[in-house]
Parts: structure tokens; C-alpha cells; sequence
């Protein structure tokens, strides 16, 4: 049965890339709306989940802040769709291959986790915690979307170079260390200004365990982890180019160190400014394209970049990804 919904289909390796570039791009995107939905305090304009008011109307009502809201979720919608018909269509993928079902298999389950925890998150009043936990799980999402393009490539050469262990340990060391950034960065929007509800006028619990001087204390503590973690990108860098680690990890930490010393630039001018909302926003969604940098660099320092042998595609025609 499976077999002759894919002749139909006719869904080649090149075919099934392509959309998972689109469910990567998708889910990317939906932290940028997610974090417009926060800045400009519009997380409680749709006060109840899923429909926007107890009265049972879905759609908002003429307020700005109401729709900022909805249109957020009506974007978390179309990428449950893209998540799932990437999940579909990875049993009918010729040839079939296991690792990517079930990597697939993920985004729809993690994406839908994602809308069960905002619904929580609005019905606790935006929480930090609840906050803090959704924004997490959108990077583990994040993971297994980047898993599930990388190992989705076509069938091509073998790039020349690659890193030799040193540069991969370091690699993943920073990986692991961009994980505790991220968590801090997000413990430090939670104990700062940009509440989420500010919009509609509702108090919002903030994070305040060293009193007034909470945000101060995380904010420091997540600049020490960025500084480490930008000075550990330009090391990784000098020495994949000094130990011939390959053109495809060259560029993933070109990209990775702009984009730190871009945050680095957010980061100092949001706090001199004393965190306008435009500029937070900024420094999240750069949050998020560093993240998918660091795990491109860590698939590029050594992960398999396919599960299957390359037989298990040799029909497909080679196609630089």
C-alpha cells in the first residue's frame, strides 16, 4: 500500500528536502512571532486558548494587541501543517529510510506540545516559568527540525577536509555551552520589563529572588556565558582554517561568529537603552539564528550526516545540498 502511494507521489530525496527546508524555515520564523506576541505585550489579547474568549468567539475582536495574538496562532497552525506533512511524507519517500520518520515524527508532536504549553502559559498568567519552558521547547523543536534537513540531503560528493577531533570536541563543547546561554537569556527576559502583558494591562509575575536586583544578577551571568561562548566560536574557527576542517564547517562558524558579535552589539545597546521592546526583539530572534548555527556547526564538526549508507540512495542523482 505504502509502496504504490509513493509511485503515485513520487516523492524523491530531492523532493522531501525541500520541505524540510520549509518545516526548518517555518519553525524558525514561529519564535519570531512568538516574541513579537511577548514585546509588544500582547501574550494575554487572546485571554483564553484555543478560542480567544470564553464567549466562544475564535477570531479577535478589533484590538490591536488581540490580533498580534491570533495571528500568532494562526501561524503556529500552518506550521502544524508543514511539521505533519513533512512527517507524512517521509513514509513515502523513496527510498524509505527510518531515521528520517522518526525525526519527522517529532515536529508535528513538538509543535502541538508547543501550543498545549501556550495555552497553559495563558491560562497561569504568563508565568515565567510557563514562558521560559515554551520558548525552550521551540529550540528542542529547533534540534530535530535541523536533524531532519541536514540528514535529508541528497546524495552528494563528499566534501574535501574535515575537522580533525580537537575542533570537534570544541565544537561540541560550545554547542552545549550555547544551551546554557540560551536558558540564561531566557531567565533574564523572565525577571525583566517586557512581561508579555503589558499591552492589555494585566500584572505579570517577574522573577525576583535576589529582589531588585535579580535582572542585574542573570543579565551578568548570561553576558559571562555569551562572552565564553563568542571567544569559543573564534577559536573553533582559526582552528578548523589552520587544520583544514573543510569548507562546509568553515562557513557554518563564519556565520556563527557574525552572528555572535551581532548579539554582542543587540546585547550592550539593549541594556545601555534599558531594554526598549523593538531591540529585544532583535536580540531573540538573533537568539534563534545563532542556535540553529551552532547546531549546523555541530553536524558540519562530525555528527553522521546520514544514517543510511550512501547505497541506500545510489539511484538519486548526486545534487550539492
Amino acid at each position: 500500500m505504502r509502496e504504490r502511494i509513493a509511485d503515485r507521489l513520487d516523492i524523491t530525496p530531492q523532493r522531501y528536502y525541500q520541505v524540510t527546508k520549509l518545516a526548518l524555515l517555518g519553525l524558525a520564523l514561529i519564535v519570531l512571532s512568538g516574541a513579537a506576541v511577548r514585546v509588544t505585550g500582547s501574550g494575554l489579547g487572546c485571554p483564553d486558548w484555543p478560542q480567544c474568549y470564553k464567549s466562544g468567539r475564535l477570531v479577535p475582536e478589533s484590538d490591536l494587541h488581540a490580533m498580534i495574538e491570533f495571528t500568532n496562532r494562526v501561524f503556529s497552525g500552518f506550521v502544524v501543517l508543514i511539521s505533519g506533512i513533512a512527517w507524512l511524507l517521509s513514509y513515502v519517500r523513496r527510498p524509505y529510510r527510518r531515521d528520517l520518520m522518526w525525526l519527522s515524527a517529532a515536529l508535528p508532536f513538538g509543535v502541538f506540545g508547543q501550543a498545549i504549553l501556550g495555552g497553559l502559559t495563558v491560562k497561569y498568567g504568563l508565568a515565567p516559568g510557563w514562558v521560559m519552558s515554551h520558548y525552550l521547547l521551540s529550540m528542542v523543536v529547533l534540534v530535530f527540525a535541523q536533524q531532519l534537513f541536514w540528514r535529508s540531503r541528497p546524495v552528494h560528493p563528499t566534501p574535501a577536509g574535515a575537522p580533525d577531533r580537537t575542533t570537534a570536541l570544541l565544537i561540541r563543547a560550545l554547542t552545549v555551552l550555547g544551551a546554557f546561554t540560551v536558558i540564561a537569556g531566557t531567565a533574564s527576559t523572565a525577571a525583566g520589563p517586557h512581561a508579555g502583558a503589558s499591552g492589555t494591562g494585566e500584572i505579570v509575575p517577574r522573577f525576583d529572588f535576589k529582589g531588585g536586583d535579580t535582572l542585574s544578577w542573570i543579565i551578568e551571568r548570561h553576558g559571562a556565558l555569551a562572552a565564553i561562548l563568542g571567544v569559543g566560536a573564534v577559536a573553533a574557527w582559526f582552528l578548523c582554517r589552520m587544520r583544514g576542517g573543510g569548507k562546509r564547517l568553515q562557513r557554518s562558524l563564519t556565520i556563527l561568529c557574525l552572528l555572535m558579535a551581532a548579539q554582542g552589539v543587540v546585547g550592550i545597546t539593549q541594556y545601555e537603552l534599558k531594554l526598549p521592546a523593538e531591540i529585544v526583539w532583535v536580540h531573540v530572534g538573533l537568539a534563534t539564528y545563532t542556535w540553529i548555527s551552532l547546531l549546523f556547526a555541530w553536524s558540519s564538526a562530525g555528527l553522521p550526516a546520514r544514517a543510511a549508507s550512501p547505497a541506500r540512495d545510489r539511484a538519486v542523482p548526486a545534487e550539492v545540498a
